[in-house]
């Protein structure tokens, strides 16, 4: 767009900041408003047009003389700086040229004429290109990337997975890392939108979501489950087969005397590599219904071990 059109745009008001916002605060409009209207992610009618109109308020904004020179032609504009005609043309004692020279430390001479001032605007500004998009197109690498979300099981968190998902109308399949959190995001190198013009491709932000699992829970590394146990395995000690979560069967050896809530660790058959985290088995003693067998044994039980009795005393008053 030439600068002789600036004198009827709001660049401001078009990227929603205000006149003294800092370039930080310019880019991060941007950004935001490029992704809403960008014409691969946003197919309403108008959506490429306001697209133009954004790439167009960044370029200016986001190059510090060009910034200048459109803040001095909308002062001009608005009745910041007054001038009346005389008869040699623009203004008194000069004109309009003198007025811009002073401002710019350009001597553009009396003659040169508006065009002619606005010519020397544009001089300097090669960085922004033109697109089928309008001008500027993707001036900001960072408007190629998309975002995205995967839902994965705790089973191919565990283990690792590929996935196959579908982004912007185009299938991706990539591989997920065993070990990744709830809510973490994985950057996929590459694998954003196209720039029509350069070629360049921006990168996917993919954010995971973990399903919960009927068996197992995950804390760090380690993966968690409940391991049942009898009233006699846990007075005697036992071994007793479970399944991690691949399905494969493992031998844990339970020590005698082993209470309900105790963990039992099983070394690396938790998530992630290097290091792996391990299976961690809470132990769950289940409570028999009462009969007379199981009456008899209780009684049975009363007062032959008085140590234990007097521990359970002493953790009943503990504060």
């Amino acid at each position: 767009m030439a600068e002789n059109e600036w004198l009827n745009k709001d660049f401001y008001k078009v990227l929603g900041v205000s006149q003294d916002a800092s370039q930080e605060e310019i880019n991060k409009a941007y950004r935001k408003l490029a992704r809403q209207y960008h014409p691969d992610l946003n197919h309403d009618p108008g959506a490429t047009e306001k697209f133009k109109e954004i790439s167009e308020a960044h370029d200016v904004l986001s190059n510090a003389d060009q910034k200048k020179k459109y803040d001095a032609i909308r002062q001009f504009g608005s009745g910041g700086a007054r001038f009346t005609a005389g008869p040699g043309g623009f203004g008194e004692g000069g004109g309009f040229s003198d007025i811009f020279s002073s401002m710019f430390g350009q001597d553009q001479g009396a003659a040169s004429g508006f065009s002619d001032i606005f010519s020397q605007f544009g001089r300097g500004a090669g960085r922004a290109r033109r697109s089928p998009y309008g001008y500027g197109g993707y001036s900001d690498p960072r408007d190629l990337d998309l975002e995205s979300s995967v839902d994965l099981s705790l089973r191919q968190v565990a283990m690792g997975a590929t996935v196959s998902l579908k982004v912007n109308g185009t299938l991706i399949k990539t591989k997920i890392p065993a070990g990744v959190k709830d809510g973490q995001t994985i950057m996929l190198k590459g694998r954003g939108s196209q720039d029509p013009v350069t070629g360049a491709r921006g990168d996917l932000y993919l954010e995971v979501h973990i399903a919960p699992d009927p068996v197992f829970s995950m804390e760090g590394r380690d993966l968690v489950r409940d391991l049942p146990l009898t009233f006699p395995q846990a007075c005697r000690g036992d071994s007793v087969i479970v399944k991690d979560i691949t399905g494969e069967l493992l031998k844990v050896k339970v020590p005698a005397a082993t209470s309900s809530g105790t963990m039992l660790r099983v070394r690396g058959r938790g998530c992630g590599t290097s290091p792996k985290g391990d299976l961690l088995l809470r132990v769950q003693i289940l409570v028999p219904k009462p009969s007379e067998a199981v009456e008899k044994a209780l009684k049975d039980l009363e007062g032959a071990d008085p140590e234990t009795e007097k521990l359970a005393e002493e953790g009943r008053y503990r504060t």
